[in-house]
């Protein structure tokens, strides 16, 4: 059964404390460099009074609008039965009935965002660790050397606690969101009083005003602005860990408060003292606490990593039940929000990555030239996955629909138009990142259909098989054989081969499917279909939502109509597949290699669907693509 999504009271400040330390991570160190880029380096500006309100009015407005009302307010609404994330939302898209249906492409925009997401999870580990260990060049030059060495150094032991599981890691740096949080806005509130002014902002002629003032460079500031926003899409994918209410009080009792307090404090020392713009944040603090401020941002950015990590677990499988990835070995990591998984191989894939993204890039500001494409394009197929969702799932009045896509969509795209410098800059990475997941998704998506045509078009309809069972009866021997299969409409090629070379035919075969369905989770009562084909033959489909791993004995265990013959030995026999490319028509070669390689790397059928390994007998196939 998946999670109620009324959450009991005494649940709701726990996850709402845990959320507090893996949702907001991202979004909450941002202040450790998201001013610093409008105002220092080359794309800058001047941090004049003018320019100062310009931004900050910006920065007020980027939260309110996408954040606030975008992803808390609309698109956490869009929730997959309580499971958020770009490929949740893809999900929930109408199935095609036409030929000329745009859901295929719609569906492909949305893995092309999820794979983006992945290059996000690569990026905001290491601009957030080297943005805080780079507060100890303010306390003095002389960790300067050293602070790559130390970056190294605390993401490889981030990585290394990730088999913890979420929800200890929520628990343990929940708390010190808080403190971090309380810090921040104490730390802002102290200059705001000393310059007022600053409070202007909230007027958005100020916004207006900086980019009539400063014209196509407004535009390219945009991309520091980007930069308050990163873990927008990640708060969006980890609902499903903890649900949309802790997510939103988070939000508006703590972390908005407490962002907006700190970049008001930014602005004013700005203000007073222009020259401040290369650290605005560390330069908020006095001589004395700058020290422990860098220790407790580092604690922090540490935090921060972990939004777009577990949100990257969480795509990792969907994706696998969905048929987009090879199955991958998933760990659950707690008892009580089945959301929350830990995936090995992505967690070190990531970590591998990062190290080589902070030993390339070697500061926070190189890195940010290099964050926002991803973003942004994100935003983009965001808003118009959710354009068709209010249209054919909530049946909003179009004139709405159409008048709220289009003010998100002038907002992502203003972005986007304002971050196209940084592809030149570092941008590329994250896109080919993007392109390398979305070809590897496509290509196993693909390659797994044709692979199922093969396999249908060689065996025969299980109704003859049945029918020649019924003429010609074989011996029969003991037992039960469950025999898994693709392709719910043919006789598996295992039963096929075995009924073939050995002559025999347990007393109970059962042809066993497995579907995945477009929701999250399954209610027990539509979890298994029994029908009878007849001369001791039962066709069974089992049926798992795509945050579910499937566990088949257990799945089994509810069919009453197989009760008794499940009494005695039962045997699982899984057909494996000896993948020949070929010259006939399907993928490139170049695609069906890939699809070879991912194929053989795969988690083994027997592990991914729980089966007893004493119990399970695999007979070979060869199958051309």
């Amino acid at each position: 059964m998946h999670p109620s999504p009324r959450l009991k009271a005494g649940r709701l400040l726990p996850l709402t404390l845990t959320a507090v330390g893996v949702v907001y991570g991202d979004l909450g160190t941002s202040p450790l460099y998201s001013l610093r880029e409008c105002f220092y380096g080359e794309h800058g500006v001047t941090p004049d009074a003018a320019n100062v309100l310009g931004v900050l009015s910006l920065i007020i407005y980027s939260l309110v609008m996408v954040v606030s009302i975008k992803y808390i307010a609309i698109v956490m609404r869009a929730d997959n039965q309580g499971e958020g994330g770009i490929l949740a939302l893809a999900a929930l898209l109408p199935r095609p009935t036409t030929g000329r249906s745009m859901t295929p492409v719609l569906m492909l925009a949305g893995i092309f965002g999820a794979s983006l997401l992945y290059g996000d999870g690569i990026i905001t580990p290491a601009i957030t660790v080297l943005g805080a260990v780079e507060g100890l060049k303010v306390t003095t030059p002389l960790f300067e050397p050293y602070v790559v060495v130390v970056t190294v150094a605390i993401l490889i032991a981030l990585f290394a606690i990730q088999k913890s599981g979420t929800d200890r890691i929520g628990k343990a740096f929940g708390p010190i969101m808080v403190v971090w949080f309380v810090t921040i806005a104490a730390l802002g509130l102290s200059w705001i009083v000393t310059a007022p002014v600053v409070l202007k902002a909230f007027d958005p002629r100020y916004a207006v005003s900086f980019f009539l003032a400063n014209g196509r460079h407004g535009f390219v500031v945009l991309g520091g602005v980007l930069l308050v926003l990163t873990g927008s899409e990640a708060l969006y994918a980890d609902m499903g860990h903890f649900g949309r209410r802790p997510i939103q009080i988070a939000w508006f009792a703590l972390v908005l408060p407490a962002l907006l307090l700190n970049y008001f404090g930014q602005g004013a020392l700005l203000l007073q003292q222009p020259q401040a713009a290369a650290q605005p944040f560390f330069l908020l603090a006095p001589d004395w606490a700058r020290l422990p401020l860098v220790i407790i941002a580092t604690m922090a950015a540490i935090i921060a990593s972990q939004a777009l990590i577990s949100g990257a677990f969480s795509l990792t499988r969907q994706a696998v039940q969905l048929g987009y990835s090879p199955r991958l070995e998933i760990e659950h990591t707690s008892s009580h929000e089945m959301g929350q998984v830990y995936v090995p191989q992505v967690n070190w894939w990531l970590m591998v990555m990062t190290i080589a993204v902070v030993i390339g890039f070697e500061s926070s500001s190189a890195l940010a030239s290099a964050y926002g494409i991803a973003v942004t394009m994100t935003m983009v197929i965001t808003a118009m996955l959710l354009h068709v969702v209010m249209l054919n799932r909530w049946k909003w009045p179009p004139v709405v629909a159409y008048t709220v896509t289009g003010i998100f969509l002038t907002i992502d795209l203003s972005f986007f138009i304002g971050n196209v410098l940084k592809i030149l800059h570092g941008g590329w990475l994250t896109l080919v990142i993007g392109i390398i997941i979305f070809t590897l998704m496509t290509t196993w998506k693909r390659g797994r259909q044709i692979l199922a045509a093969r396999l249908t078009a060689q065996s025969i309809p299980i109704e003859d098989f049945v029918a020649r069972v019924r003429e010609n009866p074989p011996v029969r021997v003991a037992g039960t054989a469950v025999f898994m299969t693709a392709q719910p409409r043919g006789t598996p090629p295992a039963l096929a081969h075995n009924l073939r070379y050995n002559k025999v035919l347990h007393d109970t075969v059962v042809v066993l499917s497995v579907q995945t369905q477009t929701t999250p989770y399954v209610d027990d009562e539509a979890r298994v279909t029994v029908m009878p084909l007849g001369a001791g033959l039962f066709d069974v489909i089992v049926r798992y939502g795509f945050m579910e791993n499937p566990n088949i004995p257990t799945a089994l265990e509810q069919a009453h109509e197989l009760a008794p013959a499940l009494e005695h030995d039962v045997i699982y026999f899984l057909g494996r597949e000896t993948i020949i490319v070929s010259a006939k028509e399907g993928m490139p070669a170049w695609r069906e290699q890939l699809f070879v390689l991912l194929a053989r790397n795969a988690q083994r059928a027997t592990a991914f669907f729980h089966l007893p390994v004493n119990r399970v007998v695999e007979l070979g196939v060869q199958v051309e693509m």
